[in-house]
Parts: C-alpha cells; structure tokens; sequence
C-alpha cells in the first residue's frame, strides 16, 4: 500500500479555498461524491483542481476518462498554465484502441459491456491506489448499462470497491442522458449542482449548489462562480450574521460643515447613507467629497463605480479642487470601474469584503445603485442582495455611501427600486424653481443614529467643491414634485458673494 498522509485526516481540500468554506472545512475522506451539471458548467476545472491539489501535498491522482481523450485534458490544463505530470490519465475512449501493439487496451463503450468497462477501472485502480479519483462521465456509464436497474446496481458496486481502497472519488455527470434523473443523489455521499446560464446581454452566468452532503454542515443556497485562467473562482453567498466586529461610534465629518450640522454631527460608523436624486444634481460630488475627507483622516476608502468612467470622474472632482490621484498612488483609495453586464452580484460581493477584511478599507461608495440593478435577476433579489451586504458593513464598522439617480429633473421623480427601509440615513436633493431659474436644494429626510436637520438648504457646486446655504423658507410643492421657492433668503447661485459653507 502506497503512505496515505490523508487516510485519517478526516476532510479533504477540493483545491479551491472559497468551496472548501461553502462546504465548512472540504468534503470527508474516502467517500464519493458527485458533481453535475450541463457540458461547459465547469465540472472539469473543478476536478482537475481536486487532483492538482492532492498531488501538491503529495497525494496519487487518477483521472478516469470515458468522454474526454488525454489530449483534451491536456489542453484544458494549458489553458490555465497547469501541468498534469503528477496526474495519471486513463483513457477508457480512444481511437487508438485499435492499435493491439497497446500494453493496455482501449475500450469503446459503443461497442463493448458495462462490465469490461467497470473490469478496467478496477484494475487500474488496484495498479496505481490512487487516494483522489476523479470519474469522468456517468452519463457514459448509464448508456452502457441500458436501463436504470443494472445501472444503479454498478454504481452502487463502484461506490463499495471505491470506500474499500481509501479514495476520495468525484463523480462527474453532465446530466445529458435524463436531466430529471435523481437516483445518484441517494447513491452518492454528496451532490454538488452547477450551473450556467446564458444572459440576453453579457457574459454567461455560473453558480453551484450543495446540494446533499451527508455529516456537514455546509452552507446552503446558490454561490456565484467564475471560470478564470488558474481555475475556478467560487464566490461564497455573503452571510451577516457570521461577521461582527468591535468598533467606535465616533462620528466621521463630511468635509462640508453645514453638511454635517443637517446630518447631526456627522455620519456615524456602521452606517449607511443613501444620496437620492435626479441626474446631474450633485450625489456623486457629494460622495466624492465624504471620501476624500475620510482618506484626509487616515481611512482608507474604495469608490465602485457602475456609471460613469474612471478618468471622467476624476477629472470632473479635480475640476472642483479634490485631487484624488495621490490617495490612488499611495494605495489608500481604490477605484473600481464595474460593468455590471460582465460581473455577476455574488463576484461584487466578494470584492467588498475582501477591500474590508484584506486591505483595511473602512469607506465605500456604491455609484450608482441603478446600475447594480441591472446586474440582478430582478428587484426582488437586488433588495436582498443589498440587505446581507449592507448589514455586513454596518457590522464591519464600515461607513457605506449609496448613490440612486431617480427618473426625471422637475415634477414627479421617481426611483427602479425603493431601498429607503434598508438606509440608515436619506439625503434628498432636488432641482426647484426660484425666479426664473433651476436651483438645487437638498435635506436629510431620515436618520437613524443622530436628531437632524428638517430644513431644505441650497446646494452648490463650483470650483471649490460643494457648497450649502442658509435654511431656506417658505418653499412651495416640495411634496407635489414641483418645488418652487418665494422666500426671502438670498440664493448663492444668484449671488455669489453669500457666505461660503
């Protein structure tokens, strides 16, 4: 018998940290397991990262081929600039089983019995004692058997020989041959589901799903995966209530003093901060602002943008004296240009926590919410999507700044998505009337850690950054969506010599 450094170990490493932590620990020694899903889900990749990771801590690797030549596995291996060395390769399909010069024959499953089939993998097992095996694919299995009972019963015979010689299997089935099929559910000690979808727009969608594993506790629901060079990326379904963490309740300022007078003090760590208003008003400025004032303070901040472009954005907060190039270069602040048509919701998520528990970042901006939406199956899974990452970072100590954009410029604006339940606090700024010309206003409509202003303030931008007036009374149909102001207090816009924020 070959030295099994993993025969009492108890759990295995699947190769792949983050599905190693969706199954609580890897999968347990010495069972078989089965791993489905469509051609192209990703079940290869998958498998050769299980036997690749066995052959790094010294461990003997087989791969069983009934669909795939060596040739193919060979090439899937470059692709992610791995070598197979450390990896036996049998082939139970291939052409050059013709040949009778061959030491070992080459079987086609067209034209030979389940049971020579089965004869082969025996004994190429008992040859090499393999600690991980990887079987690729039932679904040539069950052609062979011909009907599900003679099946069932070599599935069942495999699963036996296999737990007699200490292998840890994966069995592959791309579910071709009866999609509805569920009886290698019961058979195997765990199922793992893959799947991928193809989107009218974009790249093509990729999650998993345990579905079955017997003795633990795994954690459930769909996780979003990518397919990248170096193997498969699994991104763990964000679950809140397993992060805590001790933080002050310091207020941080805005940058913005009469800001922070309509916010209370300030804005409170463990919070969140939704800036609501129609396009072109000064949501993102705003933010763009709160941000440089926390990396002036020492934090470190990331800035996800969903509309608008990098440099765009840069340049139009330098334009307003808010250079940000040099918290760029010293690494405290990063920019992330997202398109939402090629990164999937579980992937974003991922990337939030590890700017927070990896690079110390203790400021996002999420701009803009609207754009997010569209990277989400529909409002219904973006609400909860936004409610277990907005929690994450309210317990991280995290101060969490969201921007929507609403439909319209005068009259009645309105949001895709109301997200006003899971905001801690709501700034609303607006366009109004006054005089003949468009102004902006802004108020603090709901705050949940600090009493704050109900006044409506003029809000400016100019070369300086942002600016915010008096209280502004006697407004009129800030309630009908058609505001108008007949006051007495001078507007900066109109005169620009009034007292600066």
């Amino acid at each position: 018998m070959n030295d099994r450094s993993s025969a009492d170990r108890g759990r295995v490493s699947t190769g792949i940290a983050d599905l190693d932590t969706i199954l609580g620990g890897g999968v347990t020694a010495n069972r078989a397991y089965l791993l489905e899903g469509a051609p192209g889900s990703g079940k290869t990749t998958i498998a050769l990262q299980f036997l690749l990771e066995g052959a790094r801590i010294g461990e003997r690797g087989l791969y069983i081929t009934l669909s795939e030549t060596a040739a193919e596995l060979t090439e899937v291996a470059r692709s992610h600039n791995w070598k197979l060395d450390d990896i036996e390769l049998f082939e139970l399909v291939n052409e050059e089983g013709l040949n009778q010069d061959r030491e070992q024959s080459i079987l086609d499953p067209s034209e030979v019995e389940l049971g020579e089939t089965i004869q082969g993998v025996i004994a190429c097992v008992d040859r090499l004692q393999p600690s991980r095996v990887v079987f690729d694919s039932l679904s040539e299995m069950k052609l062979l058997a011909q009907n599900s009972l003679r099946y069932r019963r070599q599935i069942l015979a495999l699963k036996q020989y296999f737990s007699t010689r200490q292998c840890t299997v994966f069995l592959l089935d791309d579910r071709s041959s009866d999609p509805g099929d569920l009886q290698l559910h019961s058979i195997a000690h765990g199922v793992i589901t893959l799947e991928q979808a193809a989107q009218e727009y974009g790249s093509e969608r990729r999650r998993l799903r345990v579905v079955k594993m017997r003795g633990v506790k795994y954690r459930g629901g769909f996780h979003d995966f990518a397919i990248e060079t170096g193997g498969v990326a699994v991104f763990p379904r964000l679950v809140a209530a397993g992060h805590h963490r001790e933080f002050t309740g310091d207020l941080a300022l805005t940058g913005v003093e009469r800001l922070d007078q309509m916010l209370g003090g300030g804005m409170s760590p463990g919070t969140n901060t939704l800036l609501n208003g129609p396009s072109g008003v000064g949501k993102t400025t705003t933010a763009v602002r709160c941000g440089l004032t926390a990396l002036e303070r020492g934090d470190k901040a990331a800035y996800y943008l969903f509309d608008e472009g990098k440099a765009t954005m840069l340049a139009r907060a330098r334009s307003m004296g808010m250079d940000l190039q040099y918290h760029i270069d010293s690494g405290q602040l990063q920019i992330s240009q997202i398109d939402p048509a090629e990164l999937s919701p579980g992937e974003f998520a991922n990337r939030v926590r590890r700017a927070v528990e990896h690079d110390g970042v203790r400021f996002i901006v999420i701009d803009s919410l609207n754009a997010f939406l569209q990277a989400m199956p529909g409002e219904k899974y973006l609400l909860l999507q936004m409610h277990e990452m907005l929690s994450y970072l309210n317990q991280q100590g995290v101060i969490t700044v969201l921007i929507l954009g609403q439909h319209g410029i005068v009259g009645e604006v309105r949001s895709e998505v109301d997200l006003s339940y899971l905001s801690d606090t709501i700034v609303l700024f607006r366009y109004f009337e006054a005089r003949g010309s468009v102004y902006k206003a802004l108020s603090v409509a709901k705050s949940r850690t600090n009493p704050h202003e109900s006044s409506i303030r003029e809000f400016l931008l100019g070369p300086t950054g942002v600016k915010i007036g008096e209280p502004l009374e006697d407004f009129e149909g800030v309630l009908s969506g058609l505001p108008n102001y007949r006051g007495k207090t001078p507007l900066m816009a109109a005169e620009p010599a009034a007292a600066d924020a």
